[in-house]
């Protein structure tokens, strides 16, 4: 399984994206209380559950990890880890994937910096004040202190999503075959 970790506009939604688009790699399908929005397909966007059902699922101790956003919670099922999947996620889903010790879990840190990260989130359209509370959010969220060690630091500033995609595809297969092979 691919975990994508990284701050805001370091392209872990786009290499998702293409590792799906590209590689046939499958997302991750996350738990959420959110109401569903036109269009979108229960168990093909996210399994939509009510608040009730989502804490009876903590307490079932069937996330691998959980948050609160906008009031609504979203979280990935143990179930759901498996070769070649994806998710794209904050530091402390990261952590959470990482504690597991699974060795079919390979984490991707993708690295940029504020400088390229705040150019990215103008060009796609991000309101400059919003963009200026990510990177100040951020600074705190992917300090040194809170990112873990992962299994690959990303240069996603100095490649396009291409290169960075293929490098992250390949490197999962090599890092999945040695430690089968062990």
């Amino acid at each position: 399984m691919i975990v994508l970790s990284g701050p805001s506009a370091s392209g872990k939604t786009e290499v998702a994206k293409l590792l799906m688009n590209e590689y046939g790699i499958k997302r991750v399908i996350t738990t959420t209380t959110r109401p569903m929005r036109k269009g979108e397909v229960d168990g093909v966007d996210y399994y939509f559950v009510s608040k009730e059902r989502f804490k009876e699922m903590i307490n079932e101790g069937l996330f691998v990890e959980y948050t609160e956003y906008n009031g609504n919670l979203y979280g990935s099922l143990k179930s759901e880890i498996a070769d070649n999947k994806v998710i794209a996620i904050e530091p402390n889903g990261m952590r959470a994937y990482i504690a597991l010790n699974d060795p079919h879990i390979i984490v991707f840190y993708l690295d940029v910096c504020e400088k390229v990260r705040r150019e990215r989130m103008l060009m796609r359209g991000d309101l400059p004040e919003n963009v200026e509370q990510r990177l100040i959010e951020d600074k705190v969220r992917f300090g040194k202190d809170n990112i873990p060690e992962v299994d690959v630091i990303v240069d996603s500033q100095n490649y396009n999503q291409d290169e960075v995609t293929k490098y992250i595809f390949n490197k999962y297969r090599k890092i999945l075959d040695q430690r089968e092979a062990n």
